[in-house]
């Protein structure tokens, strides 16, 4: 080789690892490359950059320094030998992380939050956490302790009459096609009025619960609630052709507010050659009055408690009859039509009410006749006035939220508004029922209970009267709507064969079907023996007062039972 590489004198160290002693200096002196510095260190010392080629040496506003080069480390404090603390470490870049674009900007310069305040927010977040975890232990606490107060979705309603293996369910129709209905009615005629009516008491009218009147009870009245095929005035009237279709008041009135209705309710159907016959069975559930139907409260489902929805039905019915009643002036003059009450024997004392037969034009050649009732007259400007009468009843002010003896002389707004809300079905159908006998005036009476646990003793805080037409504009009751739920149920009816037919209410949907049974269906379900050829000829007369007495005895029989 032309040249060589020479690495000259390597002392040996016979005594140990690495050069001997007295030839360190010399090797220092003698092997060592020129301006290459050079430190001892240990093995805990941290070691430092070797050389740093990121200067930049074209900088021209930067003076030339002769020292100047990627090995000079005379500035570094890596090395122990510059004397400095080497407890901090610089990163050859030393400049700050930039600032997220898009990140948070905070509209004033807020300090970081310390320690101790988010501390202090954490435990505020646990005692909320606590609280609600105990008021959801009370809920359920209370819920398992109370079986009866279980919550109205889960609540199980039975249907109002037992549905038959061998019906043949024809169709089925859900409530919110109802609501898209619509059908305009003219004017009706009126083809018959029988009865008599009682005068008004006006001195009712300024009832107030500090001056409250207890409510009597009239035994000797009987009130008849007679379905339509029974009704001799209307076989009359389908004999001579004067329409079509045959229902009364109630019957048209539960068809009509059938969106509003959360309880199971029936209606036969009778198809009898070109004519159609809207009836109830014996023992309908349309006789009774329904009591917080439509409340989110729930009732208990014991039958033989005074508040379960079939005792309050029973109270409500016995409580409007008798109200009805009192509000009267008694021993006065009486209006008379042109026919007694068709129902009444001679000589028996009925209760004040008038029978019209009215008449609509469904169609060009189809019509319809309904019974229509109302319960007084009054005269206004020597003309007479016909008022129907009603009665909303209060039983326990814990359900409503609302105490009507504190609430209905400074907040009676408010009352009619609970009530509306816990009753709209009734109060649509009561509302439905004065516009179809054209009622100039309806009387709502709030009556409540002596004492929240006694069902028997009742007494009338006030009476209050409202006109049909702006009261049903005051709970949304659409007349168009009433009448095309009417017109679809009469057209899909009329499609059907000769025959009997029940519509029935789902009592968990909302939604009513068809069923097609047998032709002497519903007809023995309430006799117990056969009645007498003379009597099977004119059939009896329902007397819903007794029915209703004979309830509440047997409910007060079981209580008094359950006490003991």
């Amino acid at each position: 080789m032309v040249g060589g590489f020479e690495v000259g004198a390597v002392p040996f160290n016979p005594e140990g690892w690495g050069p001997p002693e007295s030839t360190v200096a010399t090797a220092a002196a003698s092997n060592l490359p020129l301006n290459v510095p050079f430190a001892p260190f240990s093995r805990s010392d941290k070691l430092g950059r070797i050389a740093d080629f990121t200067r930049n040496f074209n900088n021209p506003g930067r003076p030339k320094n002769p020292s100047d080069s990627v090995f000079d480390f005379s500035n570094d404090e890596s090395f122990p030998a510059s004397g400095e603390d080497d407890s901090s470490f610089r990163l050859v870049d030393g400049k700050p992380p930039p600032r997220p674009k898009f990140g948070p900007k905070w509209r004033f310069q807020q300090q970081r939050q310390l320690p101790q305040r988010r501390d202090e927010e954490v435990e505020a977040r646990k005692r909320e956490a606590e609280k609600e975890r105990a008021r959801r232990d009370r809920l359920y606490h209370l819920n398992r302790s109370n079986a009866n107060a279980t919550r109205r979705e889960a609540a199980v309603f039975k249907s109002s009459v037992d549905i038959q293996p061998e019906w043949n369910m024809l169709d089925q129709i859900p409530f919110s096609t109802f609501s898209k209905l619509s059908f305009s009615v003219a004017e009706p005629e009126d083809l018959l009025l029988c009865g008599g009516l009682e005068f008004y008491d006006r001195a009712f009218d300024r009832i107030t619960p500090k001056n409250e009147r207890r409510l009597e009870r009239f035994k000797n009245r009987n009130f008849f609630k007679v379905t339509t095929t029974d009704d001799p005035v209307i076989r009359r009237l389908a004999n001579e052709d004067k329409a079509t279709v045959f229902a009364t008041d109630t019957i048209l009135s539960t068809l009509m507010c059938a969106p509003r209705s959360v309880y199971s309710w029936d209606i036969v159907v009778q198809r009898v050659g070109n004519k159609l016959f809207f009836d109830k069975r014996d023992g309908s559930q349309l006789d009774l009055l329904s009591v917080h139907e439509t409340s989110q409260e729930p009732l208990p489902e014991a039958k033989d408690d005074i508040n379960s929805a079939y005792s309050l039905s029973v109270e409500a019915a016995y409580i409007n009859q008798n109200f009805s009643q009192q509000v009267l002036i008694r021993e006065g003059n009486k209006v008379t039509f042109d026919e007694p009450n068709p129902f009444a024997n001679e000589g028996e004392e009925v209760a004040s009410v008038a029978y019209r037969y009215r008449r609509w034009k469904l169609d060009d050649d189809m019509y319809l006749v309904a019974r229509c009732e109302v319960q007084s007259v009054v005269e206004v400007n020597k003309q007479k006035s016909f008022l129907t009468l009603n009665a909303l009843n209060e039983f326990d002010p814990k359900y409503s939220g609302v105490d009507w003896r504190q609430k209905l002389e400074t907040q009676r707004g408010a009352v009619l508004a609970t009530e509306l809300k816990n009753n709209a079905n009734k109060l649509a159908k009561w509302t439905a029922q004065a516009l179809l006998s054209s009622a100039d005036m309806m009387k709502l009476g709030y009556v409540s209970r002596v004492h929240p646990r006694d069902h028997f003793n009742h007494v009338i805080l006030a009476v209050v009267g409202y006109k049909p037409r702006d009261f049903a504009a005051q709970i949304n009751l659409n007349t168009s709507n009433m009448w095309g739920i009417v017109k679809s149920i009469v057209d899909l009816c009329m499609k059907l064969n000769e025959g009997k037919y029940v519509l029935v209410k789902d009592p968990s949907k909302p939604q009513v079907r068809i069923y097609e049974v047998p032709a002497d269906a519903f007809e023995n379900d309430y006799v117990e023996e056969p009645l007498p050829e003379d009597e099977q000829v004119q059939p009896p007369v329902e007397n819903a007062e007794g029915e209703a007495n004979a309830a509440s005895n047997d409910v007060e029989a079981k209580q008094i039972d359950a006490e003991a």
